[in-house]
Parts: structure tokens; C-alpha cells; sequence
């Protein structure tokens, strides 16, 4: 048994993680956020990184420092109903709720809509999105060699052509970050608005899916410790987060200094396209969109099969894993169709919801070697934390939804009693607040009885 992981086994492992990581969907967001931020784009991306780069690290390690096998090993001390709701909000979320039907859409963005007169949009989405899911299918139903081919070959070759893409913005920019002025929420809390930005990526909720991959690939390589495993694990993500921060550092600059020549796009991959074309033309447009589809394409087939697993195991007596694959493509198939803006505007409240879950899920899962996965802990910051992110959740909502009596007055009873609310922040104090009774009652219980409480159901 290894005691630890050499120097070129931690780069096979961190390289792992960002290939876990860094999908397609991923270039679009901090594009975006650079338009928006202007000259505080720094300050925004420091808050970007922290939830895009940072928590999927944390997520990965405290799977490995609580011993969980899964996102359901891992919420159990909770109790087994939240542990599987949870487990299938998440999965859904990553799955077909967004994060699959945002890959055929990134897709369209950057390859395609460049290309379609405005009043055929819509069909061209339509068929496009079409043709992507029966691929998509296809290789669900079929794993095979092309996953391995396309891993191997095709994402080292999106990242080498992005470098090029990231370097010439660099060498020949656009426009200077300082002469571009801040909007909306960018302008007084870029910090705090880069944070929630980051939620967009999806990859704190996706590392608490995925981890248990990196957690085998790094026994596979001889290390059985859990701590150990922690500790490799923070080491080759070391790796992962140098390559991570710098290229959505770089996307970033990118966004930001594009208003000096291509002007604003409605979203990252729109912005992508044309900055694309103003450094290579035609044919660099052209073929950026060959590579980000099939970059899609990879990503969607890998989500279609997690999810499909993930259910076909939750429910073993239900339905079998190909009608799972058939259900979860068609599903996305037509979400996709409602355009990638929609995706983003529907997504928002429900990662403002899940992700403080997913934050205080993670930080009890760091401190289990501590709290002994204690029940009573695991429930009341999870319970406070929830509530809050309800408030959180309705803020988030489309105007129309969010102008009605009801919400308006759930949204005014945030702002008033919730410290921290108007920066996305408010289910940190009520979680804190969980945590501490929690903590108590344990401790009341422990002196009561004399031994600890057993870790839940």
C-alpha cells in the first residue's frame, strides 16, 4: 500500500479533474461575467474562482475525508429521504434539467448561430439540437471507444486551439480592461457577484457527484488511506486549479476587452464566436465550432450515462438504465429548444437553492473526521440552511414571478431579517446558527449519556 502518490501520478490525477471539470459549457460564463464587470473584472473573478475553481476541489476532498462511496453515502447523516431527494435534485440539475441541454446549446451559440438568419433561428436550433441528441443517444446506449477517443484526442485539441485563441487576446488585445465601466451588480459587489457567477458552472454540485472517480482512480494507483487519500487528492488538484484559474482568468480578459472591437453578445458563446472570427476569420470560426461541439458532444454523453446509472441504482426495481438514457435525452431535447438564455434565466433559482446545501454539505463532510458524521449536527445546519435558501431561491426568479405579492413579500422579509441577503449570502448565518445547536444538543447528549450518538439512518 503507497503512503502517497509520485510527481507524475498527481499530474495524471489533476488533469483527470480537469477534464471532469472543464467542459464546454464552461467557457461561456466568465466570457460573459468579463463583458459585464468591466473594470472590476478582477475583483470578479477572484469571487468566480472561489465557487467555479475552488469548492469542486473541496467537494472532491471531503468525499474522500468523510469515506462516502456516493452523493447518497454522503447526505445520509441527514436522514435517507433527504439523502435521496437530494441526490436526485442534484443529479436532475446537472442532468436534464440544465446542464445537458446547456451542451447542445453552447453548441448552436458558437457553431451554427452565426451562420442562420435571425427568422430561422428557432428551427435551426430545433434541428440542430435534434441531431445532437440521436448522436447523444447513440453513444449513451453504446459505450464504447469514442468516449476514449474523444478524451484522448479531441479535448487536448480544444485546448490547445483555445490557448491559441487565449493568446492572441493577450498579444494583440482588443480593448483595455480599464476603459470599460461596470454593470448592474458588477458595479457596487463584483466580488459577491462573481461568486454566485460561479454557481453557473455547476461544478461544486457535479464534484459531489463525481468524486467517488477520483477517489478510485487514486487507489487504483495504491493509496487505501482515506486522509491520505484527501491529501493526494488536494495535492493533484493543485494542478487542476492552476489550469482552471488561468484559463477562466484569461476567458475573463477576454470578455472584457472584446467591447473595444466586437461589441457585446447577448451570451459566452455568442461573445466566443465573434472574437473568435475577429483573430482568425472564417475559417478559425469554423473550426472553434467544430471543436466545442464535439466538446459538447462528450460532455452530454457523459452526463446522459452518470445520471442514467445513478437513477437505474436509486431505483433498482424501477426502470432499467436504457429507458433512463431514452427519457433523460428526449427530456433535454426539448428544454434545449427553449434557447440558451432561457437554460441560464431558468437555472439561476435553482442553484441559488441548491448550492448553499451543496456548500454546508461539503463543510460537514471536511469536518467528519471531527463530528463523527453526527446526526443531530448534519440536520439542523442542513434545515436552517435550507430555509434560507428558499428566500435565496424566490429572489432569483424571473420579474414576472418575482413582482407578484406573494414573493415580493418573502423577498422584503429577507432583506429586513436575513444579514447578507442582497449578496446572495443570507443561508450563511442561518447555517452557522444550525451548526452551533447541533453541536449543543450533541454535546447535551454526550454528557447525558455518556457516549456519542451514532452518525444517522
Amino acid at each position: 500500500m503507497k503512503e502517497r502518490l509520485d510527481f507524475k501520478s498527481n499530474i495524471l490525477i489533476g488533469a483527470l479533474l480537469f477534464g471532469l471539470f472543464f467542459g464546454a459549457g464552461n467557457l461561456i460564463f466568465p466570457v460573459q461575467m468579463g463583458q459585464l464587470a468591466g473594470k472590476n473584472t478582477p475583483e470578479a473573478t477572484i469571487g468566480f474562482l472561489i465557487t467555479g475553481v475552488g469548492l469542486p476541489l473541496l467537494g472532491v476532498i471531503a468525499t474522500a475525508l468523510s469515506r462516502s462511496d456516493s452523493l447518497f453515502e454522503l447526505a445520509k447523516p441527514v436522514n435517507r429521504l433527504y439523502s435521496i431527494l437530494f441526490t436526485c435534485a442534484l443529479y436532475l440539475t446537472i442532468g436534464p434539467l440544465f446542464a445537458i441541454p446547456r451542451t447542445a446549446t453552447v453548441a448552436f451559440e458558437v457553431g451554427l448561430n452565426p451562420f442562420i438568419a435571425e427568422n430561422y433561428l428557432r428551427l435551426g436550433l430545433f434541428i440542430c439540437s435534434l441531431l445532437f441528441f440521436v448522436v447523444t443517444l447513440y453513444y449513451s446506449l453504446r459505450p464504447g471507444r469514442i468516449l476514449d477517443w474523444v478524451g484522448k484526442y479531441l479535448t487536448p485539441i480544444f485546448v490547445v486551439l483555445l490557448a491559441i485563441l487565449l493568446i492572441a487576446t493577450f498579444v494583440s488585445p482588443m480593448g483595455r480592461v480599464s476603459q470599460f465601466e461596470a454593470q448592474v451588480n458588477y458595479i457596487d459587489k463584483p466580488l459577491f457577484t462573481g461568486i454566485l457567477n460561479g454557481y453557473n458552472t455547476m461544478d461544486a454540485l457535479a464534484s459531489l457527484a463525481f468524486a467517488i472517480v477520483i477517489i478510485a482512480n487514486i487507489e487504483k494507483l495504491g493509496v487505501k488511506n482515506p486522509k491520505r487519500i484527501a491529501i493526494e487528492t488536494f495535492k493533484s488538484g493543485i494542478v487542476c486549479l492552476i489550469g482552471m484559474s488561468v484559463i477562466y482568468a484569461a476567458l475573463a480578459y477576454m470578455g472584457v476587452t472584446s467591447l473595444g472591437s466586437v461589441g457585446p453578445g447577448d451570451n459566452g458563446g455568442a461573445i466566443m464566436s465573434m472574437v473568435s472570427e475577429h483573430y482568425f476569420g472564417f475559417i478559425g470560426k469554423v473550426l472553434l465550432a467544430a471543436i466545442v461541439t464535439v466538446a459538447c458532444l462528450k460532455t452530454a454523453i457523459g452526463l446522459i450515462t452518470s445520471c442514467s446509472q445513478m437513477f437505474s441504482k436509486l431505483f433498482p426495481n424501477s426502470v432499467s438504465y436504457n429507458k433512463y438514457a431514452v427519457l433523460f435525452t428526449a427530456f433535454s431535447f426539448a428544454i434545449a429548444n427553449f434557447g440558451l438564455n432561457k437554460i441560464i434565466q431558468l437555472s439561476i433559482p435553482v442553484l441559488m437553492f441548491l448550492y448553499p446545501l451543496a456548500i454546508t454539505l461539503i463543510i460537514l463532510s471536511l469536518l467528519s473526521p471531527l463530528i463523527n458524521k453526527q446526526k443531530d449536527i448534519y440536520r439542523w445546519t442542513t434545515l436552517l440552511a435550507a430555509i434560507a435558501a428558499f428566500f435565496d431561491f424566490c429572489n432569483a426568479l424571473p420579474d414576472t414571478i418575482r413582482e407578484t405579492v406573494a414573493v415580493s413579500k418573502i423577498i422584503e422579509f429577507a432583506q429586513l431579517y436575513l444579514p447578507g441577503f442582497d449578496y446572495g449570502m443570507g443561508w450563511v448565518l442561518p447555517a452557522l446558527v444550525g451548526f452551533i445547536i447541533g453541536t449543543i444538543i450533541w454535546r447535551i447528549t454526550v454528557s447525558n449519556h455518556g457516549v456519542k450518538p451514532s452518525a444517522g439512518i
